[in-house]
């Protein structure tokens, strides 16, 4: 068509086929813009193919960059990986990542290794250039004299020619993308082109690492505070499938020991309380209509006592997709408050023992005074003398179990001073020790001389002891072998490092029974005949011994005999 045309053009002008064919080379490169000579039209063409073929490269290089990139690199990995793909594209033989931090332009990444120490760069340097005008930049050659190049010499060493393009993050500069290579002249115009473009995807991808460090670092406290917790905390969906634990859960909940992330997602009704269909009045239920938080206390079969709290969990749509269960066991402390209402019923029986006591005390003192009074003026033998004798024993019975009252009951401080617990031994055993011979019982005496006084009320201590010694002795009362009560002194360490001094009644009586240890320092708790114990002298006998800032210990053997021993810690000056 373009001959034609140029033909009828060349018969209209009167031109020759040279001119002819002149014009058709000049017509070619106008709308071409290539030169229409063969060797020269073929030459630039393969050379813009290259240029096309390159570009396809580079953008190939930024697609696989990106698509390479995950979320969960750190900016070292994200620069080692562009370091690798680059050279495809563009000279490169230093890559440097620089990024702001607190008002400081610092080195975070670089392939290779070559500088060290990562110090803030210098205010007047190229790179603070690029930050404050936001614009790519090549600097061929790279000046000697620029402050971060004097201050690094490997790297001026490194590359002869630079490009350096800036990151933006929320339209704002953040950082600076350095890219440098050992060859003068190094990039043109097309090739910074390049390098801002991956500068712009870098920032994209280093800006979506450092979210997923951040949503990482916050899931792993959660997950660290979630685990820590000491009650149990389960995580259960709508529709009652467990979602997630703590590994808290008491094992009666949870008899086989799994966690809450058992992929099988069983039902909450079947792996905590063992049931094949949902709870009847189930407080997720309660949860889905009102919204609100339910709380309900629970005692499991084998007696523990959980406090349940229901929390509705809501997502984005502000809808309700699963309830956190927040159990926490209770057991211990609703012992606990048994106990001290059982403290207080004691207490208060403790007052009223003492103001019965006081009343009873001057009436005793009477009929016993009026008792012996008048056995005295009774003949022996007679009817009246042997009931007076009976009002005597039992008004001392009344007095001993009214003094038993008063000591229990008494809450005033007992006069200490420094005391030789082995001469209080004696004195207790000068005191008793015919009692209890006269049982026929041996006293094996095996005390540690030269123990340290320590600061105690005698007369207390003695009262403990001859507890033990009587104890002792109506343990032996149906032993048929030979009877002996051993009573030892000892200076020995506790388990806190300090001196504690221990004294031990020991006896091979009939001994106590298992089931009755946990009792035997209740008030009014005896295993001995009605006419025999109050139940009340090893309640105070532990009274005293804490009083002291000690304790009292027991071990027994049924049919071989018991040990009783008040421990008494020294005092160091």
């Amino acid at each position: 068509m373009v001959n034609s045309i140029l033909l009828a053009w060349g018969k209209e002008t009167g031109k020759g086929v040279r001119f002819m064919f002149n014009e058709k080379e000049k017509l070619i490169e106008i709308l071409t813009g290539v030169n229409s000579s063969k060797l020269n039209y073929y030459i630039e063409l393969k050379k813009r193919n290259k240029e096309i073929v390159k570009q396809n490269n580079r953008l190939e290089i930024i697609y696989q960059l990106v698509r390479d990139i995950n979320i969960d690199m750190s900016i070292e990995d994200i620069i080692k990986r562009v370091f690798g793909k680059l050279p495809l594209a563009v000279p490169c033989d230093f890559l440097g990542l620089a990024q702001l931090r607190k008002g400081k332009l610092c080195m975070t990444a670089m392939m290779p290794q070559i500088l060290y120490g990562y110090p803030p760069i210098p205010r007047d340097s190229v790179l603070w250039q690029c930050i404050e005008s936001g614009d790519a930049h090549v600097y061929d050659p790279v000046s000697k004299d620029d402050p971060f190049i004097l201050e690094n010499p490997a790297l001026s060493d490194q590359i002869s020619s630079m490009a350096v393009a800036p990151l933006f993050a929320r339209s704002l500069v953040n950082g600076v993308l350095l890219v440098g290579s050992g060859m003068l002249s190094a990039y043109s115009q097309a090739e910074l082109s390049f390098i801002q473009q991956l500068a712009d995807h870098l920032a994209i991808c280093i800006q979506n690492a450092r979210l997923y460090e951040q949503v990482s670092q916050a899931k792993r406290e959660w997950e660290a505070t979630f685990n820590a917790v000491a009650e149990s905390i389960v995580l259960i969906d709508t529709n009652y499938n467990i979602l997630r634990s703590n590994n808290r859960l008491p094992l009666d909940l949870n008899p086989a020991g799994d966690s809450g992330d058992n992929p099988k997602h069983l039902k909450c009704f079947q792996r905590l309380w063992g049931r094949a269909e949902k709870c009847e009045n189930c407080p997720m239920d309660e949860i889905a209509r009102t919204g609100k938080p339910v709380y309900e206390r629970v005692q499991t079969d084998s007696g523990l006592i959980l406090d349940i709290c229901y929390y509705p969990v809501y997502n984005e749509k502000n809808e309700i997709f699963a309830v956190i269960h927040h159990m926490k066991d209770i057991t211990e402390q609703v012992k606990m408050e048994v106990q001290l209402v059982q403290s207080a019923k004691l207490a208060a029986i403790g007052e009223m023992a003492a103001g019965v006591a006081h009343e009873l005390n001057n009436p005793m003192t009477v009929i016993i005074g009026t008792a012996q009074l008048m056995l005295r003026e009774t003949e022996e033998g007679k009817a009246e003398s042997e009931l007076l004798n009976d009002i005597v024993n039992c008004g001392l019975r009344c007095k001993k179990i009214i003094q038993n009252l008063l000591t229990f009951s008494r809450q005033d401080q007992y006069p200490l001073a420094l005391t030789d617990i082995n001469e209080e031994v004696g004195r207790v055993l000068s005191l008793i020790q015919y009692q209890i011979n006269r049982n026929n019982i041996e006293i094996i005496q095996n005390l540690q001389p030269e123990l340290p006084k320590i600061t105690a009320n005698g007369h207390h201590l003695q009262q403990v002891l001859i507890n033990f010694l009587l104890n002792a002795r109506d343990a032996l009362d149906t032993v048929e072998r030979e009877k002996k009560i051993e009573v030892q002194t000892s200076l020995n360490t506790g388990s806190n490092g300090q001196e504690q001094i221990v004294v031990t009644v020991k006896d091979n009586g009939i001994g106590i029974a298992p089931e009755n240890l946990s009792k035997i320092f209740n008030p009014f708790y005896t295993s001995k005949e009605a006419t025999r114990g109050t139940g009340l002298g090893l309640s105070v006998s532990l009274g005293i011994a804490e009083a002291h800032g000690g304790t009292i210990t027991v071990e027994s053997v049924p049919g071989e005999g018991s040990t009783f021993s008040m421990v008494l810690p020294v005092e160091t000056s």
